[in-house]
């Protein structure tokens, strides 16, 4: 019963470790891949391509090289916004202008391309590729029950489990000694 509780715990404390660490990995695959950044799609407006909860990793590149068929994250406000809302859509035409390069967008699941033109400012990068579902881990352990449920929870099945095989190690050894003395 005590090996198959401990098995248990130790396999849940794994599982969690994994999971910890491969949402931390989500920060570093940019860098890893020659990225610059990546950001959790929150909608489903690119469904079947990238569907909500997926991270897009995106390739800051010159946006004169963006062609109409690339998926582009852009901040959707006028010039100078705030927000730190990302939109990531097709482009399904490229304007040339006296005043600027110019993106029309759409997402593939709406029927209508996104009402107005994305200045090529705005663009913060192309996608490079896309982890399905990834971003459902990432946000939660954004939060504080992630944050716990990802650390806390972990080091302390890591610390129940060494606890264990101490305790376990030291009755066997007692029984050992016992039995030597015999």
């Amino acid at each position: 019963m005590h090996s198959s509780v401990s098995r248990s715990l130790r396999a849940v404390g794994v599982l969690a470790i994994v999971v910890a660490v491969a949402a931390a990995a989500v920060y570093a695959v940019p860098a890893l891949v020659g990225a610059e950044h990546s950001y959790v799609v929150l909608t489903g407006s690119m469904e079947p391509s990238i569907g909500a909860g997926d991270v897009v990793i995106l390739d800051e590149r010159p946006t004169d090289t963006i062609a109409e068929g690339d998926v582009i994250t852009f901040a959707p406000g006028g010039y100078g916004s705030k927000s730190d809302v990302r939109v990531t859509h097709r482009v399904v035409e490229v304007h040339e202008r006296t005043d600027g390069l110019y993106f029309e967008t759409k997402g593939d699941a709406n029927e209508d391309p996104d009402p107005g033109l994305v200045r090529a400012d705005r663009v913060v990068g192309v996608v490079m590729f896309h982890i399905p579902w990834f971003g459902y881990v990432v946000s939660f352990a954004g939060t504080p029950l992630g944050k716990f449920s990802l650390i806390i929870v972990p080091a302390g099945l890591l610390a129940v489990t060494e606890l264990h095989a101490l305790v376990r190690g030291d009755r066997n050894e007692r029984r050992e000694n016992e039995g030597g003395d015999a």
